[in-house]
């Protein structure tokens, strides 16, 4: 699905501006960029400013036109301020347009359209279009770069996308946080049963404490970086028995 979500640049006009959009790009899982006849590419600008999205920078394709960059799109949303002269659908909340997008794309492609650093999409581009989009911000300074509408716009469409309960996407947890293998309690409770018996709490086999504390550690469901914690605990306690 968020292979057929597109992200069109028009004209742009600073190379670092689309490596910094397909940074944006990339945090939200869209990776389709088109770039409409742009001044500067390719360009070590593009590549250094994506820090870490260059695949999304290499995988662009340019295009001359807007008309060639969205002739297979279901649905074109073109990010500017509102044009009322023209009779387009407007969204005036992303959260919406995020939504329908996404509903879309589940069976075709469709686009997110972004126009010049300068004065955005042209009112003939605008009618390229079948929705347009706003970005709600400060009446006062309503001003956002290329690639902080991208990032905008992006967010609103992975969460779209991640709130479908079909796709049942969970966050990725840092490993240290996660709960350890039964390979890895394994290892910490044969750990345990060596410090215990060599400093002299287990005389003789004691099955049933063993048995306890393995039970005590599963109801308390330590963490990777807890149970690390512990090794080293017992590590310590070897050490301060073998200086003795």
């Amino acid at each position: 699905m968020l292979a057929n979500i597109r992200i069109v640049l028009v004209q742009t006009y600073h190379p670092g501006n689309i490596g910094a959009s397909a940074r944006a790009m990339k945090t939200m899982g869209l990776t389709n960029l088109v770039l409409v006849n742009p001044r500067c590419f390719p360009d070590s600008e593009a590549s250094r400013l994506a820090a870490g999205a260059e695949d999304v920078v290499d995988g662009a394709r340019v295009v001359a036109t807007l008309e060639e960059a969205v002739s297979d799109c279901v649905q074109v949303v073109g990010a500017s301020a509102r044009l009322r002269s023209l009779p387009l659908p407007h969204f005036d909340e992303p959260e919406a347009m995020a939504r329908e997008l996404v509903d879309n794309a589940s069976s075709d492609p469709v686009a997110l359209v972004f126009g010049r650093e300068r004065f955005g999409l042209t009112n003939d581009e605008i009618r390229l279009c079948s929705h347009q989009v706003s970005i709600p911000a400060n009446p006062d300074y309503g001003i956002l770069n290329l690639s902080q509408a991208v990032q905008v716009l992006a967010y609103e469409t992975f969460k779209a996308w991640r709130l479908r309960p079909e796709n049942e996407y969970r966050p990725p947890r840092p490993a240290e946080e996660r709960q350890p293998t039964r390979e890895q309690m394994a290892h910490f409770h044969e750990h345990l049963s060596r410090v215990m018996q060599v400093s002299g709490f287990l005389t003789q086999p004691h099955a049933r404490t063993e048995a306890q504390l393995q039970a005590l550690f599963a109801r308390a469901q330590p963490s990777r970086k807890e149970l690390s914690l512990l090794r080293g605990l017992l590590r310590s306690l070897e050490e301060s028995a073998s200086g003795d």
